[in-house]
């Protein structure tokens, strides 16, 4: 237990193979937050950190694939450039599951701190034995 009552945050593993994209961001965004203990407080950080694996096999309903579109701007005027979903997916299967969880997460100091115990990986495999991360189902 730290010093303000909460315990230290475990680590959950993931998979994303052959889960709906925005179900899987919702689970993770809830897992973060601590949502799933009895001692969460919606003021305090006391989530989990969590680990998704296969990143790269999420699935998407619909006709995401060819009509959702990821915006960025350089800052510059004609700076705007979008990406479409299944070119995101080929690039940086990561990326499409982080801005999916950010953006179930609070836009506060508090959901950037949860969104820091994130990681994301495209393959099965992780770095992150040494945390003794568990399975979710």
């Amino acid at each position: 237990m730290s010093a303000q009552g909460i315990s230290q945050p475990n680590w959950l593993v993931v998979d994303a193979r052959g889960r709906v994209l925005g179900r899987l961001a919702s689970e993770v965004a809830q897992l973060l937050r601590g949502k799933h203990k009895p001692e969460f407080a919606p003021n305090l950080d006391c989530g989990d950190g969590v680990i998704v694996i296969n990143a790269s096999a999420v699935r998407v309903t619909g006709a995401k694939l060819t009509q959702k579109y990821y915006y960025r701007h350089s800052g510059y005027p004609g700076g705007l450039r979008r990406t479409r979903l299944d070119k995101m997916l080929e690039q940086r299967p990561e990326r499409v599951v982080e801005t999916a969880v950010r953006g179930m997460l609070p836009k506060t100091s508090l959901g950037r701190s949860c969104f820091r115990r994130l990681r994301v990986y495209a393959g099965a495999e992780h770095p992150h034995i040494a945390q003794e991360p568990k399975v979710v189902s």
